[in-house]
C-alpha cells in the first residue's frame, strides 16, 4: 500500500493575510473565494490563522465569567482567560486581534492519514503545511476528499 503524503493534496496557491489586514477585507477574501479559512503571515512566516469562527465571535454574545465573592476574595467559577480571549476577538479590528495563534501544523511529507486523524482528533477543518518555518501550502477536509474520490 502507497502512503499517500499531504504534499500530494495540499492547495499551494495560497491566499494569505497579514497581521493588519482589516477584518471586514478578511471577510471579503474569504467570501470571494469560497474559502473558511487564511493564514497570517509575517514577513513569510506564519503566526496565525483566521477561520469563519474567528470572525464569527464578533458577532456572539459575551457573558461575563461566574464569580462568587468569600470575604474579601473573587473566585471565578469559569476562565477568566478564556474570557479575554472572547472580548479580544469580540472587539478585534485586524488580523492579529481575531486569528488563532495557537497554530496546529503538518509537515508536507506527513501522510494525508495522519492529517485527517490530526483534524478530526483538533476538531479543525484545515492544517498549515509548513516546512523549515515556512508556510508552503494548507490542506483541508475538501482536499481530502477530493484525493479520496479519485481512488474510488
Amino acid at each position: 500500500m502507497i502512503t499517500v503524503k499531504v504534499k500530494d493534496a495540499m492547495t499551494t496557491k495560497l491566499i494569505v493575510v497579514h497581521p493588519d489586514t482589516p477584518v471586514k477585507e478578511i471577510a471579503e477574501i474569504m467570501l470571494k473565494n469560497r474559502i473558511g479559512g487564511v493564514p497570517v503571515v509575517d514577513n513569510e512566516k506564519l503566526v496565525g490563522i483566521v477561520t469563519e469562527e474567528d470572525l464569527i465571535m464578533k458577532n456572539v454574545k459575551l457573558h461575563f465569567p461566574t464569580y462568587i465573592q468569600l470575604l474579601d476574595a473573587v473566585i471565578y467559577l469559569e476562565s477568566l482567560k478564556k474570557y479575554e480571549e472572547e472580548l479580544r476577538r469580540a472587539v478585534g479590528a485586524t488580523a492579529k486581534d481575531v486569528m488563532s495563534k495557537e497554530l496546529i501544523t503538518i509537515s508536507p511529507e506527513a501522510s494525508l492519514e495522519d492529517a485527517a486523524t490530526l483534524m478530526v482528533e483538533k476538531g479543525i477543518s484545515r492544517l498549515p503545511v509548513v516546512e523549515n518555518d515556512k508556510l508552503v501550502g494548507i490542506v483541508t477536509k475538501r482536499d481530502i476528499l477530493r484525493h479520496i474520490s479519485k481512488e474510488l
